[in-house]
């Protein structure tokens, strides 16, 4: 199916108010090895929280430099640990310790000083959970753990909340894995190894979705900003009412820093947006913000199946809403939500997105990891054409 921005109008009034919406600021320029922290945004009169402090394992990487400026801005005392290696140029008057947590050893700068909240963001490694936890033993207020919503083991039926089934936990000879196929039960692991080792009363779990915006070096969301900036005809996966769902770097990382000034306890799956998205309001509303003559011709899952395009990896962003996928995108997030989790608009995600990866150099953005690639795509949509009479 062939649609263009007449006809998704008609039948969808979200655009019209995302096409009104603001374009944000231009993103700060980001290191060629990862991302520069975010520009500061100015508090919009709340109470200050109060002081605390922050540790955050991790903190150089994607999501972290986020937590760590809005922590700032915040006016909290924040230390970093981590290997002192990726953006060492990050945060130089943040405190650091170092150590590497593949190490025996490796979490021995953690046995001084105490932390009204500990992050743990890079983890999916149980071992490095029970060294943090043995490490950090008595000295922790709150310890928020970054999970994912890849620990469930059954996306069949949409709206699954956060008593959805889980893996079974990895076992201890894949903690060390990076296989993909151990990622969601060591997860699992890793959860329970929280609780575990802090205590349910101080432990906070964020189960993300798909996380996006600028420093995304998965190039998940960004294929679509910069594949749509390009113009043209564009393979879109599925029908335009399969839902999707994401959430911004911004809002989930100023988030997990609310949820130690809160005091927030317990687990959350967090992704959004908070109303329903299907993929042509995303395709649509990532149009907006470009001058692009880009249109979308909407190709069954079946056809796509048969030619061996890729749900989420070479169509980002997407997954068949049928059959085992049917709940992918439609996880339920209303206790997050509740929580104060909050989202801004696509046009920002999406400008911000864009602009990051215009400022990457020449050789990142020609080794793109996800999205179809251009001959594969005009290959399919001729076929697809062919076969519809067209």
């Amino acid at each position: 199916m062939s649609l263009d921005r007449r006809a998704f109008l008609k039948t969808s009034a979200v655009l019209g108010g995302a096409a009104g919406l603001g374009l944000p600021v231009m993103a700060r320029a980001f290191t060629a090895d990862g991302v520069r922290p975010p520009a500061s945004r100015p508090e919009t009169g709340a109470a200050q929280p109060k002081p605390l402090r922050i540790l955050i394992l991790g903190g150089t990487g994607f999501i972290g430099p986020y937590q760590v400026q809005y922590a700032l801005d915040r006016k909290h005392q924040v230390t970093l640990f981590n290997r002192g290696q990726t953006n060492k140029a990050l945060f130089p008057n943040v405190p650091r310790l170092i150590g590497d947590r593949n190490t025996a050893g490796g979490h021995d700068a953690l046995k001084r000083g105490t932390w009204d909240v500990v992050i743990d963001n890079p983890t999916r490694n149980p071992a490095w959970v029970r060294g943090a936890g043995e490490a950090l033993k008595g000295r922790v207020g709150q310890y928020v753990f970054v999970s994912t919503i890849s620990v469930f083991s059954d996306y069949s039926k949409p709206g699954m909340d956060e008593q959805g089934p889980l893996h079974t936990p990895g076992a201890p000879a894949v903690w060390a894995s990076n296989d993909g196929a151990n990622y969601g039960p060591n997860k699992v692991q890793c959860e329970i190894d929280a609780t575990a080792q802090f205590g349910e009363d101080k432990v906070t779990i964020v189960r993300p979705g798909l996380i996006v915006g600028p420093g995304d070096l998965s190039d998940r969301f960004s294929y679509w900003p910069v594949r749509i900036d390009k113009g043209g005809e564009i393979l879109a996966p599925g029908t335009p009412s399969d839902p999707v769902q994401y959430v911004d770097v911004h809002d989930l990382s100023e988030w997990i820093v609310r949820c130690g000034e809160n005091h927030t306890l317990g687990t959350f799956n967090a992704t959004g947006p908070k109303a329903p998205t299907n993929i042509a309001e995303m395709l649509y509303g990532i149009k907006a913000v470009t001058t692009s003559d880009a249109r979308f011709t909407f190709v069954p899952a079946e056809f796509l199946r048969e030619q061996q395009v890729r749900a989420w990896s070479e169509m980002p962003v997407w997954q068949p809403a049928m059959g085992p996928t049917l709940g992918f995108m439609q996880v339920n997030c209303q206790k997050a939500y509740a929580a104060g989790l909050t989202f801004r608009p696509l046009a920002d995600t999406a400008k911000a997105t864009l602009d990051w990866y215009k400022s990457r150099p020449a050789a990142e953005q020609e080794k793109a990891r996800a999205g179809i690639a251009p001959e594969k795509e005009q290959a399919v949509l001729a076929a697809w054409h062919a076969k519809a009479g067209r």
